[in-house]
Formats: C-alpha cells, structure tokens, sequence
C-alpha cells in the first residue's frame, strides 16, 4: 500500500492497540512514516534497533529489594504516556532477541515490566526477498502482528518533498523519471542505489554545495544510472528562464515543448507558488498542455494546501473538474 493509505492503516492499529509490523524494501521511508504518525497523533518515539540487541536486555537487569530479586526495566521502553514503541528492523535480529519480544508484542508485557494502557507497539523489517541482512521470523512471532506492505508512490513523496524542502530540480526529475523514485534489483547486490531515502541524502548534499553535484558524488549516493540521467536533466533545468519572469508575463512566456523542459519549469513555478502570485502562476498553466496544467496547479496545492481556498483556484478548478475527478 503507498503511504498515505499506509498513514490511514496504522492509525486504525493504533486505535485497536494492535501490534502492526510494516514490511518494505530498503530506503522506502518505513521509520519516517512512524516518525510522523508519532508527531501527528502526539505520541512520544521509543526507537528500537532490535538488531542491536542481546536477548537479556529487553528484560534488564537483576536487582534485590527487600531480600527479593527484581527486574529493573531498560530506559528505552517508556514507563507512563502515549509512546510508540518502534521495534525497528525487527527481523534483522538474531533468533533469541526475536523470541524476547513475544510477551512484549502479545501480552504487553516483559517479565515484571508491563507497557503502559497508551502505549502500542510497531516493527518493521525489510522483505527477505531483498537480499538484506534478516533473520527468518517465527511463525509464532509473525501471528501476533498485523502485516502491512509499504510499496513506493510517486504522488506521495512529491507531496512530501514539497512540505520537506526536497530541492526543486530532483522533484521535477523524479516527475520526468519516475521509475527511478526506487530503482533497487537485489540480485545486483549494488552499495548504491536510487530510494526516498537516498535521493533525499542528494538533496541535502546539493543544500550544502550551493546546489551544484557532480557525477561521481552523485552517483555514490543514488548510483550511476539515476546520476547520469540526474546530470543531464541538471542542464536543462539550469537552462530555463527565470521562473519569476515567467509569473511577470504568464501570458506571454515561452512554453517549452519538451516533456523534460515541462517537466522542469512546472517544477520551478510550483516552487514559487503563493497566495500572492497563483493568479499568474493558473495563467501560465492555461497555456500549458492540459497534463502539464493539472501537474502544475496540483503541485502548487501540495505545497500550500491554502491556495484551494484562492478565487483563482476555484475558478481553474470548475474549469477543469473534468480532468480532477
């Protein structure tokens, strides 16, 4: 499922209380969907790496109390609250640290410790068929979990660069290539390779640069077949006009006929878009051919979900409901 339905599904879990595992591969975004179920629902974050663990720290550590032997909890798992406990990379973990989180998963509870009322529990994992390091999960494990597949979407994590500063050219790229959003082939067993995750490190790499990336560091975070591409679509997207004196004349700007250049200055101008300009911004996407204009307005809206409340959005809307529906 993409991950707005996925965001939808946990919720429900969570309702329920129901321990749910996500299963995806590498680089998808599986630990920033947790992340911002927690903050949308104001839950507080335990993030566990399971793989990280020996079988007796779950439980902690021995002490005496009155002559009598007791448990003391680790810090990691919450003691009062709403709290999330995120098992990450659950099955990664060796067999017998597996087997510790049966009583926490099922019975919310682990030796003398007990999962305060508001606490729910969330694992995720990579699939075995993506030649990642896993552990095979027992079946009396896997039972006590609610199974969710998390499968990548390009309308989704344009939504989301545009709410998280993704840089414009790599959106308007991955609008152009977008089956290059999660290029990842197991049986290549590659170090790099194009994912969310990795092209959001591109991002932040070309933040820190002035926003200028060469090959060859390109290609060490997202590999070499999406740097190429990436490098080339740069030139044309380095080449446009200014996106600003395209909104000072909407009506008279040049309109590329390039898919790749369409591409690109949609992204430019959704990247500028506000309640200030989007009257020129609908003008200009009324010159653009029909999937290019609702590409553009859509974008615009993702990025600033008030603009649907502008009379100029409103109007294009009841134009073009045909092709919103």
């Amino acid at each position: 499922m993409k991950p707005t339905i996925l965001v939808e599904a946990l919720k429900i879990c969570i309702a329920a209380k129901r321990p749910t595992f996500i299963w995806g591969p590498p680089g998808i975004g599986k630990s920033e969907v947790v992340r911002q179920i927690a903050d949308e629902l104001k839950f507080k974050l335990a993030d566990v790496r399971a793989v990280l663990l020996d079988p007796v720290d779950l439980r902690g550590l021995p002490t005496v109390v009155d002559g009598e032997a007791r448990w003391c909890p680790p810090a990691f798992l919450p003691k009062k609250g709403k709290w999330i406990v995120f098992l990450d990379e659950l099955n990664a973990a060796p067999p017998l640290v597996q087997a510790a989180c049966y009583q926490l998963v099922l019975d919310r509870k682990l030796g003398e410790y007990t999962l305060p009322k508001d606490c729910v529990v969330i694992a995720a994992g990579n699939r075995e068929t993506d030649r990642a390091v896993t552990s095979r999960m027992p079946s009396a494990l896997a039972n006590r979990f609610v199974h969710l597949h998390f499968d990548v979407d390009l309308e989704d994590w344009i939504a989301w660069g545009l709410k998280n500063d993704i840089r414009t050219e790599i959106l308007a790229f991955q609008r152009f290539r977008p089956e290059l959003l999660h290029n990842f082939e197991p049986k290549k067993n590659e170090k790099t390779f194009a994912s969310p995750r990795s092209i959001t490190f591109l991002s932040q790499l070309m933040d820190a640069n002035n926003g200028n990336i060469d090959f060859d560091l390109a290609s060490g975070v997202t590999g070499e077949g999406h740097a190429t591409e990436f490098i080339g679509f740069m030139r044309i997207f380095r080449s446009l006009p200014d996106p600003d004196m395209v909104l000072m004349a909407p009506d008279k700007a040049d309109v590329p006929e390039d898919p790749a250049t369409l591409y690109a200055i949609c992204g430019a101008i959704a990247h500028k878009a506000s309640d200030q300009n989007i009257g020129r911004v609908i003008k200009y996407a009324n010159r653009l051919p029909v999937e290019f204009s609702v590409l553009l307005v859509r974008d615009c809206v993702k990025k600033d979900e008030d603009l649907v409340k502008t009379r100029a959005f409103i109007d294009w809307a009841s134009k073009h409901s045909d092709v919103l529906i």
